[in-house]
């Protein structure tokens, strides 16, 4: 035997179950992190008291200018996001919500995404020196190169490395710096043949670049959309997909010459 209910009554008890239901959404943990504009160094000076660039054996130049490399900052991949987190996430310019497992690979534990990403700055770093050596034709035999960048992982500054040996080296190869004097900031893979590769939360990049005074951003070509995105006021985007195509661009900065833009 059912009794009737009222309204009011029907529509308040199937309320209850909904209720309940976000608010199970909204304390349960997400599959994303919440990233932010992180660091940037400048390649041609120090990192924590020490030269980020260190050559010996082969005459190096003195510099002016700088080349910064630019990092992003995430949750950590045990991190609890929330639906509230992402919320608001989406409607803070200077965060960016991303899924978890383009921030960090996929079924890895902490201590071994840790060890990923040394390996890939470790890889980065030397793909760097012979990317350099090459474009210069020189002997890795006669040049020792050291690079240094403490608490920075992965591969992304691969390009802007390989730049800061070129510049020590032989500058613009007329006598100037590769910079122009310029604060350029920039980011990107290296492979040893010059390829120029994506990295991703270049949006967020562009914001740390100009927070560190850069007009001139150095982007993998692949990316200029996404570079695009909340791009700050006066920094111009110049595409990379080749070593050799990012140093004649730079040099045209310096000349008046054609750049190539996104």
């Amino acid at each position: 035997m059912f009794s009737r209910l009222s309204r009011p009554v029907f529509l308040a008890l199937c309320a209850v179950p909904i209720v309940a239901l976000f608010a199970v959404v909204a304390l349960a943990p997400l599959p994303y992190a919440i990233a932010l504009p992180g660091l940037t160094a400048n390649v041609l000076g120090a990192n924590q008291g020490q030269p980020v660039i260190t050559i010996t054996r082969a005459p190096v130049r003195k510099t002016t200018g700088q080349l910064r490399m630019t990092t992003i900052v995430a949750t950590g991949p045990s991190a609890t996001v929330r639906l509230s987190d992402v919320a608001k996430g989406w409607f803070r310019p200077k965060e960016a919500v991303l899924p978890r497992d383009a921030v960090y690979p996929a079924g890895q534990s902490v201590k071994q995404i840790d060890k990923t990403n040394t390996n890939d700055m470790v890889q980065s770093q030397n793909d760097a020196v012979t990317a350099a050596l090459t474009f210069l034709h020189k002997d890795p035999k006669s040049v020792d190169i050291k690079l240094h960048l403490a608490d920075v992982g992965g591969p992304s500054a691969g390009l802007l490395f390989t730049l800061g040996i070129i510049d020590k080296l032989d500058g613009d190869g007329s006598g100037g710096d590769l910079t122009g004097g310029r604060v350029i900031a920039g980011t990107g893979t290296i492979n040893g043949s010059g390829a120029v590769g994506a990295v991703g939360g270049v949006a967020l990049k562009t914001q740390a670049a100009a927070r560190s005074g850069a007009t001139v951003f150095l982007v993998p070509k692949a990316e200029c959309s996404d570079a695009k995105v909340g791009l700050p006021k006066n920094m111009r985007l110049v595409p990379a997909t080749t070593l050799s195509g990012a140093v004649t661009s730079l040099k045209a900065l310096q000349s008046g010459g054609k750049v190539p833009s996104c």
